[in-house]
C-alpha cells in the first residue's frame, strides 16, 4: 500500500487543540471539586497554556518573567491573592452581611473576601465562563511565581541569592526613599530578567492606595509561595465550594435579574409598550438621550462628540452626575443590580424622555399614541455564556401572581459590544452577519438590521463578516488569530457574549416562541485591541477616547433605527 504523507499539525491546529484540553480539564477538575495548580492535577491546565502560548500573556514560555501579562491578570483578581495559597472559588453564599470586606478587582466586577492569611474566596455568579477566566489567570500566576523561583534559588538546601535577600528586606515597608527604591528595583530587574527601566515602566501600574510599593510585594509573595511548594512541599490549592457546583448551569441568578426587571415594567406600566433592549455600556444610551438637553450651555461651544469625549475624563464628574440627575427625572430608571449577575439596568420610558431635543434623531411621535412610544431596557455587559443566562430568562414571558404567563412586547435586541479586531485598528467598527462559537461546530447566522454603510463615519474604518465567540479573550494567540483572519470563515473580529445571545434569542423566538420570530436584531462591535499587530493586545491598555467616538456613533444608530421604526409601526398601525 502506499505511505501516505502526513502533513506536519500547523501552530494553529495545535493552539486549538490546546484550547480544547484546557477546556475540557477546566470543566473536570470543576466537576471534582478541587485541584492542586503546580501539582500532578494542573499539568494539563500548565502543558496546554504553555502550548498556546497567548499574546495576553506575552513571555509565558520564556525564562525572564512577563511584566505586562502579569498586570493584566493582577487588574483582575483580587488584591492580596498572591499572598494566599488556599484559594476558594464560591457563589453568593452571604457573605456580604458578615464581617469581612468585599474587595474588587480593578478591571472584573466580582466580589471577594479574604477569610485569613492563607485563603481568598472569590464569587463566581457569572456562570462557566467566569471559572474559565479565573482559573486560566491563576495558571499564569502559578507559572510566573515558579519561574521567579527558578532565578533565586540556590542548590538544594533553600539557599537564595543575594537579590532575594535584598528584595526581602524591603517587603513590608510602606515608605521607601527613591534611591531605596532603585536599589530594590535593581535586584528585582536581575530575578525577573528584565531591564531596569523595563521595571520601572510598570512600577507605578501595580501601585494601590494602601501600598505605592506593591509590585514588589507581588513579585516576593508570589516567588515565596513557589518556594514553599518547591522546598517544603506545600502546594497552593483551588477549591469549588459545593453551593457553587450546585447552582452552576440553574441560572439561579439570571432568573432574579429578569424577574425584577419585567416587575419594574408591570408596576410602571410599562409591559405592553413596544420593548428594546440594548446590551452596551450604562452611559452612552443616557449621555445621547439627555446630555444635550442637561449641558445645553456647553453644547453651545462643542459639538456633541467632544462633550461626550469630556465626559470620559475624570475631571468631568459634575457634568455626569448632571446628566444622570435629568434623566431621571425625565423617564429614566435605574434598577442597581441585587441578584449577583453584576448587570445593573436602566429602562428609559421615550414618552417621558425630550428625545426630539438631539440631532441624530429627528422622528416625531403623535402625543395622543403614547401607548405607541418605545421603552428601553438598557443591560450592562454579560461576561461570556453568562450572555446566554441573562437573555433567555429575560425574554421569557412574565408569570403573574395568578400563574397566568403574559408574553413580552419585544421589538428589537440590541448588541454594542468591545471586541478584538482582525483587520483593523483600535477603534474600528465591526458589523457582524454570524457568530462563530470557538471550539465548536456551532454557529449562528442572522439577518443584522445595523449595516457597513449605516455606521460609516469620516475617520472611523468600519468592516462586515463573522464574529468568533471565544472561550477567553486571553486564550488566542497570533497563529490561531491569523487562522481565523484568512480562512473562508472570514472573521473579523473575536468576542466573548454573541454567540451565546444569540442562542438566547433564536430559542425565543424559533423554538419557545415567546417573542416575534422576525424580531430586529442589531450586532455592532469596537475595537478595543488587534492582537494581530505587536504592542495591540489588551494587555497594552485601555481604548481612552479612542474609543468614545465609535461607542457614540453605534449608539446613536441604533436609537434612531428604534425611533424610526416605532413611527413607522405607530403609522401602520393607525393606517
Amino acid at each position: 500500500m502506499p505511505i501516505l504523507n502526513v502533513e506536519p499539525r500547523t501552530r494553529a491546529q495545535e493552539s486549538t487543540n490546546a484550547i480544547e484540553r484546557m477546556y475540557i480539564t477546566m470543566r473536570h477538575l470543576f466537576n471534582r471539586g478541587f485541584y492542586k495548580p503546580m501539582g500532578v492535577s494542573g499539568e494539563s491546565l500548565r502543558e496546554s497554556l504553555l502550548t498556546l502560548r497567548p499574546e495576553i500573556y506575552g513571555s509565558i514560555a520564556e525564562e525572564k518573567i512577563e511584566l505586562s501579562g502579569l498586570l493584566y491578570v493582577m487588574d483582575r483578581l483580587p488584591e492580596g491573592i498572591e499572598e494566599c495559597s488556599y484559594i476558594n472559588l464560591t457563589s453568593d453564599e452571604g457573605y456580604q452581611g458578615s464581617h469581612f470586606k468585599a474587595i474588587i478587582p480593578k478591571k472584573r466586577r466580582r466580589n471577594c473576601y479574604r477569610i485569613d492569611k492563607h485563603q481568598m474566596n472569590i464569587e463566581v455568579t457569572r456562570g462557566r465562563s467566569e471559572i474559565y477566566d479565573i482559573l486560566t489567570h491563576l495558571t499564569f500566576l502559578m507559572i510566573e511565581s515558579h519561574k521567579i523561583m527558578k532565578q533565586v534559588l540556590v542548590g538544594d538546601n533553600g539557599s537564595t541569592t543575594r537579590d532575594w535577600k535584598c528584595l526581602e528586606a524591603v517587603i513590608g515597608k510602606t515608605k521607601l526613599t527613591q534611591q531605596e527604591k532603585e536599589v530594590a528595583v535593581t535586584h528585582v530587574a536581575t530575578i525577573l530578567g528584565r531591564t531596569f527601566e523595563e521595571v520601572m515602566s510598570v512600577y507605578n501600574d501595580f501601585a494601590t492606595a494602601k501600598n505605592p510599593h506593591q509590585f514588589l510585594s507581588t513579585i516576593y509573595h508570589l516567588g515565596n509561595l513557589a518556594k514553599k511548594e518547591i522546598l517544603d512541599g506545600e502546594k497552593r490549592l483551588v477549591t469549588f465550594s459545593p453551593v457553587l457546583r450546585e447552582r452552576l448551569g440553574h441560572h439561579i441568578h439570571g432568573d432574579k435579574w429578569a424577574l425584577r426587571i419585567k416587575q419594574h415594567l408591570v408596576d410602571h406600566n410599562l409591559f405592553d409598550r413596544p420593548l428594546h433592549i440594548i446590551s452596551a455600556n450604562l452611559h452612552s444610551v443616557m449621555n445621547s438621550l439627555y446630555g444635550p438637553k442637561a449641558l445645553e450651555a456647553k453644547l453651545k461651544n462643542s459639538d456633541r462628540m467632544e462633550l461626550f469625549a469630556t465626559l470620559s475624563n475624570d475631571a468631568a464628574k459634575k457634568d455626569r452626575d448632571a446628566i444622570k440627575k435629568h434623566a431621571l427625572a425625565n423617564g429614566m430608571s435605574y434598577l442597581k443590580d441585587e441578584s449577583g449577575t453584576n448587570i445593573d439596568v436602566q429602562i428609559f420610558d421615550m414618552s417621558q424622555c425630550q428625545y426630539m431635543d438631539v440631532d441624530f434623531c429627528s422622528v416625531s411621535f403623535r402625543e395622543s399614541e403614547e401607548n405607541t412610544k418605545p421603552v428601553l431596557i438598557v443591560m450592562d455587559y454579560a461576561f461570556g455564556e453568562q450572555a446566554y443566562e441573562t437573555m433567555d430568562e429575560l425574554l421569557k414571558p412574565y408569570k403573574d401572581e395568578n400563574g397566568k404567563l403574559h408574553l413580552m412586547n419585544m421589538k428589537s435586541i440590541n448588541i454594542m459590544g468591545k471586541a478584538g479586531i482582525l483587520e483593523g485598528d483600535k477603534g474600528d467598527i465591526m458589523v457582524p452577519d454570524a457568530h462563530v462559537f470557538e471550539g465548536t461546530a456551532d454557529n449562528y447566522p442572522f439577518k443584522n438590521k445595523l449595516t457597513k454603510k449605516d455606521l460609516k463615519t469620516d475617520g472611523i474604518n468600519v468592516v462586515a463578516g463573522s464574529m468568533v465567540t471565544v472561550l477567553g479573550t486571553s486564550l488566542q494567540n497570533k497563529d490561531l488569530l491569523q487562522f481565523f483572519y484568512s480562512s473562508s470563515w472570514r472573521v473579523i473580529g473575536l468576542e466573548m457574549e454573541g454567540a451565546h445571545y444569540q442562542k438566547a434569542i433564536q430559542a425565543a423566538s424559533r423554538v419557545r416562541r415567546s417573542i416575534n420570530k422576525k424580531i430586529n436584531v442589531r450586532y455592532a462591535y469596537y475595537a478595543s485591541d488587534n492582537a494581530l499587530k505587536t504592542g495591540h493586545t489588551l494587555a497594552s491598555g485601555g481604548l481612552g477616547l479612542t474609543g468614545v467616538k465609535p461607542v457614540y456613533v453605534i449608539t446613536e444608530k441604533i436609537l434612531e433605527q428604534i425611533m424610526e421604526n416605532s413611527v413607522a409601526s405607530e403609522i401602520s398601525t393607525e393606517l
